[in-house]
């Protein structure tokens, strides 16, 4: 099953260190291996991806995990069916605090709440996230929550872009905010910002990005979509392996892709992540790009999204839960597909690559 080299695929993605693996698999040749004419489009934010992916714009795109579902069900934009066969990374998010709220005495949820408490009346905090329908709003609220604080009356919550967060903190629009790295880092590195909490910590194991495509695509061009996937599970192995870090870091770094400094991409990437406040430390996992089906859009990584939407009200009841959990949306087969594929494909890199990172 050979893919038509001669037709464009648009591949959108938004400026995170979780794009790696897009990135990777251009620069390593990847789509080429697979006989895939590929074009990378760097986009400002996630309400654009999905729109040009609904509409047509994009053929694929680096996605927040939450969205696949969110387009199927008409969350913020028209219905659209939506569906990935690939989790390109778990975890890569952090939740960042002001300068401001440490000199108040914030160190952690508990003692937010109490400035919270504190300032009821006459001030009430302002928190970013990138999109509505995410695992950041996900993650930010399961942390308030974890200090009673109630996420949609004692603060408010807004969407940001993940490149605006920082500038927002440091001009006094934000009180903090959940976002993918580098964009905690730079708030640290500049003094504006610590980190109380990081993704990995807070849920270990949940799906972070995915390859989101319409699922007439997945009909259309099926040849196509399954070496996509391909190319980019080779890339995600790349990305896991320590070894390859640096390599990642420099890439990353460049103006038409991240555009950050190496040493703040770092942080993250190879670590210690520095978490601001004198606090410095190894964070195993932080990006997790591959290993232990870690790519495996699986019913488990499914039911952790929905669980979620079920608590903010987008979905009604447990039956629309086990619907959605099927396999229509995260799709296993398609990742199974795709891993025969790539177990099939002859590697013909002098450094072959492995699914399993040593």
């Amino acid at each position: 099953m050979a893919a038509n080299k001669s037709k464009l695929l648009r591949l959108g993605f938004v400026p995170l260190v979780d794009c790696a693996p897009l990135v990777m698999a251009k620069e390593l040749g990847l789509f080429a291996k697979y006989d895939l004419n590929v074009e990378l489009q760097r986009q400002p934010g996630w309400a654009t991806i999905r729109d040009k992916i609904i509409y047509g714009d994009l053929e694929a795109a680096h996605a927040l995990s939450v969205m696949p579902f969110a387009a199927t069900l008409g969350l913020g934009s028209i219905r659209s069916d939506c569906v990935t066969g690939l989790v390109l990374n778990l975890h890569g998010n952090a939740i960042t605090l002001s300068r401001e709220l440490r000199q108040r005495g914030v160190r952690d949820a508990r003692t937010l709440r109490a400035e919270i408490e504190r300032c009821r009346g006459t001030k009430t905090f302002t928190f970013g996230v990138v999109f509505q329908w995410s695992s950041h709003n996900f993650l930010l609220r399961s942390w308030l929550a974890s200090a009673a604080i109630d996420p949609d009356k004692d603060v408010h919550i807004v969407v940001v872009p993940p490149p605006a967060m920082f500038m927002n903190l440091k001009d006094g629009n934000l009180d903090g905010y959940c976002v993918g790295e580098p964009w905690n880092s730079l708030a640290v590195e500049s003094g504006d910002g610590w980190c109380p909490a990081v993704s990995a910590q807070l849920a270990p194991g949940h799906a972070e990005k995915v390859l989101m495509v319409r699922r007439d695509f997945t009909e259309t061009n099926a040849s196509e979509h399954l070496h996509l996937i391909a190319a980019l599970l080779e890339a995600c192995a790349f990305c896991e392996k320590p070894g390859n870090r640096e390599r990642v870091v420099d890439t990353l770094s460049r103006p038409n892709y991240v555009n950050a400094s190496p040493a703040l991409l770092r942080r993250s990437i190879v670590g210690p992540f520095q978490f601001g406040a004198e606090r410095t430390e190894m964070v195993p996992g932080f990006h997790r790009f591959s290993g232990d089906e870690a790519n495996e859009p699986s019913i488990s990584k499914a039911q952790w999204i929905l669980e979620h939407l079920l608590r903010l009200g987008a979905i009604q009841d447990r039956t629309a839960i086990r619907t959605l959990a099927s396999g229509a949306v995260f799709s296993a087969d398609l990742y199974q597909q795709a891993r025969q594929l790539l177990n099939s494909t002859e590697h013909t890199h002098s450094d072959a690559l492995e699914l399993t990172p040593a």
